[in-house]
């Protein structure tokens, strides 16, 4: 698992955080340290307001402590980055219950369907009864793609007709998870984009069915964000947050991207948790966020 994180991590690793760990490997910290810190955290998509934040608390912390080191620094900067990823809310996916309804939603070429297929294979094999609904009607392409990535993992898929209402194919696919004894169903939606009005209004309706149909759903709404959008992704973030109360947020493509610390910014700038990263391409390739493994990726 840490070898999958750490390799996934590889670019940001090397091209930003690697810097950092030779801007502050050696010497006295002075104005320039600070300068070039800054720098990099930016350049590593950590976020103008976030890092802002962590070169504003690392200046105390030296005040208070008497560092004058920068590989003492270097040191500090981890605890404090670390300080940032919270230890999250309980995941309600993995809480049991008859029926868990789980919304995934983000843009377009996002890695959305990707992902649902990575999750239907990791819950199957941990012994979940998991059913799809293909609740993105707007493209034909993408119920077909959901097909496919259910064949794949091996889980049935419900599905309406290329245009059809998408919180009628939810429904559909809440009727049958209960009818056919699944326990889990994760609702594909449209990947539309976060300026649309009138589709974040579809993809409340979809949100409001599963609330209707099931005792506190969906119970998870997760929000696939691509990694190599940068700070993009926190504005996409911001209006899916603000129309369909999204819960968690799974990282996609990080393994080609150098804009791993936005990461941090999502925590900070959202406060939403990390759930899953994507760490290629085959069905097993989403490792479970894990904190401490994710700061040690970033620097060894």
């Amino acid at each position: 698992m840490f070898k999958s994180i750490r390799e996934s991590l590889s670019r940001t690793r090397q091209s930003v955080f690697g810097q950092i760990a030779g801007v502050l490997g050696a010497g006295d910290i002075t104005d320039e340290t600070w300068e070039d810190l800054e720098a990099l955290l930016i350049q590593a998509d950590v976020g103008v307001p976030t890092t802002v934040y962590l070169v504003d608390t690392l200046r105390e912390r030296v005040r208070r402590e008497g560092l004058y080191r920068a590989e003492q620094l270097l040191g500090a900067l981890r605890s404090e980055l670390r300080a940032l990823l919270t230890d999250p809310p309980v995941f309600e996916l993995e809480q049991p219950r008859l029926l868990t309804v789980v919304m995934i939603v983000g843009v377009n070429g996002s890695g959305k369907t990707t992902t649902i297929g990575k999750l239907a294979q990791r819950y199957k094999d941990q012994g979940r009864k998991v059913i799809l609904a293909a609740g993105d009607t707007f493209r034909a392409a993408a119920i077909d793609q959901l097909r496919i990535w259910g064949e794949r993992a091996d889980v049935p898929i419900i599905a309406g007709q290329p245009g059809g209402d998408p919180a009628a194919v939810a429904y559909d696919g809440i009727r049958a998870a209960r009818a056919r004894g699944f326990d889990l169903l994760f609702v594909d939606t449209a990947g539309r984009l976060h300026t649309k009005f009138n589709l974040m209004k579809e993809l409340e309706k979809v949100y409001s069915v599963c609330r209707k149909s099931v005792h506190a759903a969906p119970h998870e709404v997760l929000l696939v964000l691509d990694a190599p959008t940068g700070q993009n992704a926190l504005t996409q973030a911001e209006k899916f947050k603000e129309s369909v109360h999204v819960s968690g947020v799974i990282l996609t493509k990080l393994d080609s991207t150098a804009k791993g610390g936005m990461v941090f910014a999502i925590y900070r700038e959202l406060g939403l948790p990390v759930r899953f990263i994507g760490t290629g391409e085959r069905l097993q390739d989403l490792a479970p966020f894990d904190a401490d493994q994710f700061i040690a990726g970033l620097f060894e």
